[in-house]
């Protein structure tokens, strides 16, 4: 019943073509359990950014009433949301802090200080800093460091990778979550939200690129020895192929978007060129003719394009061919395109292969989860896990450090001899040992919260 105590946490993934809400609990063996799943079309967003408010808040509502009649019993209050769109950048900054008590070990009080001290950097007039990820410590003259919670030193400094968003565009993401009588529990990026539902350690290590091909954008991180080296959001997805098709055979954009997923193909070579696909016409106009051959030309040139930038992305970071033994993983729903790992490896020069959220999903999820459009979304969830699992680690060691004075542990003694005397008038006694508990309790939180204040006296 251990898993039943685990929190319920939705992500909400508000893309270009789909609004997603996934509610999910992690199971005994420590799996997503996927106990809603809505999804609706998505109207208000334009290249991942929200324009118009009033549309996207009706898909989000549609996409949570379809959760809701998946599961009628499911209550959701706050979510993670996903955030993308050209307006997203990254840069790299550096942090030192000296430490004032040296004979203590390193602490994740000064991890947090030296983390928050990083939101104080400046960026352009407009923007907002969106996360902060440390990537390697320091402590005095040892580099490198995954961790230094533990270790003795006089200076601990870090490398971070700094997400910032534009002001405006973040804005009417959460104004579009709160008029949905949600709260936004946090922002995340969505090709690193993508990374944690299709990747494992291994992958992190080996060094790796994410490539999450949406709807309005590209969103690209590279990981290399287990640290994030770079984020990037190409403006190009599937939307745009889709139009490319639709001006290039001169049809409606419901049938490009039909022959791209039926017909379509990344590489012209693998079409048949004697293959043709015929549309209808309208208004009495004849039926059209289109070559499957004409088709994968139009995929291949935008695909070309959005793998050209992934290529100079990764010399920017220094990251070429010989670095990432991990390849490109490819997710998002336009990694589903035909052929799309070969033109993936024949561009970049890497490995390819589709990535699938499946690895951290428990046995007999829906069939539709385990596409590789919902790599994000799942994502936003494993994300609010490791959050949380973050706080419950953080109050333990805090709780540990705490001595129970000896006036209390007498208390505890008292009430437990209290509870073990006199089996003659046991609904009584029940009652009467309940009080001494709830006495016990009351006083031990009243110690801990003095002690808590003691401690913050001495700090200041």
């Amino acid at each position: 019943m251990q898993h039943e105590q685990q929190p319920i946490i939705v992500g909400l993934d508000i893309g270009t073509t789909k609004i997603a809400a996934i509610a999910g609990r992690k199971n005994e063996f420590g799996k997503l359990e996927i106990i809603g799943f809505g999804r609706a079309n998505s109207n208000g967003v334009k290249h991942g950014q929200v324009l118009n408010i009033d549309e996207t808040i009706k898909a989000i509502n549609m996409a949570l009433e379809n959760c809701f009649a998946s599961n009628p019993g499911l209550e959701i209050n706050e979510v993670y949301v996903g955030i993308a769109g050209h307006h997203i950048k990254s840069l790299q900054t550096r942090g030192d802090i000296v430490r004032q008590q040296t004979d203590d070990e390193i602490s994740q009080r000064e991890i947090d200080q030296l983390i928050s001290d990083q939101y104080k950097t400046y960026i352009p007039a407009g923007d907002q800093i969106i996360d902060v990820i440390p990537q390697e410590f320091t402590v005095d003259n040892f580099q490198n460091i995954p961790n230094p919670i533990g270790y003795g030193g006089v200076k601990i400094g870090a490398n971070f990778h700094i997400i910032t968003g534009d002001k405006n565009a973040i804005r009417n993401i959460t104004r579009a979550v709160e008029k949905s009588g949600l709260k936004t529990k946090d922002l995340v990026l969505q090709p690193l939200a993508s990374a944690s539902a299709v990747m494992g350690t291994e992958d992190l290590e080996a060094g790796v690129a994410i490539v999450d091909i949406g709807g309005g954008t590209t969103d690209l991180a590279v990981f290399y020895e287990g640290i994030l080296k770079h984020t990037a959001v190409i403006p190009f997805g599937g939307e745009n192929i889709t139009n490319d098709i639709k001006t290039g055979l001169g049809v409606l954009k419901t049938q490009a978007e039909q022959m791209k997923v039926q017909f379509g193909s990344a590489l012209a070579n693998e079409a048949r060129s004697n293959a043709f696909i015929t549309i209808p016409g309208l208004r009495g106009m004849p039926a059209k003719e289109i070559s499957v051959k004409n088709l994968a030309n139009i995929i291949q040139a935008r695909m070309s394009e959005i793998m050209d930038f992934v290529t100079y992305h990764l010399k920017q970071v220094g990251l070429d061919s010989r670095m990432l033994n991990g390849g490109i993983v490819l997710t998002g729903g336009g990694s589903q395109l035909k052929h799309l790992i070969q033109l993936t490896e024949y561009v970049t020069g890497l490995n390819a292969r589709i990535g699938f959220p499946t690895e951290h999903l428990a046995a007999g999820h829906i069939e539709e989860l385990a596409r590789p459009t919902y790599s994000t979304c799942i994502g936003l969830i494993l994300k609010g896990y490791s959050d949380y699992e973050n706080q419950r680690k953080q109050f333990e060691n805090q709780f540990r450090k705490i001595k129970v004075p000896d006036n209390l542990r007498t208390k505890a003694v008292e009430v437990e001899e209290d509870v073990m005397d006199d089996d003659d008038d046991m609904q009584s006694e029940k009652v009467r040992n309940r009080k001494g508990i709830k006495d016990f309790w009351g006083k031990f939180k009243d110690g801990i919260i003095e002690l808590f204040k003691e401690e913050e006296d001495h700090a200041l």
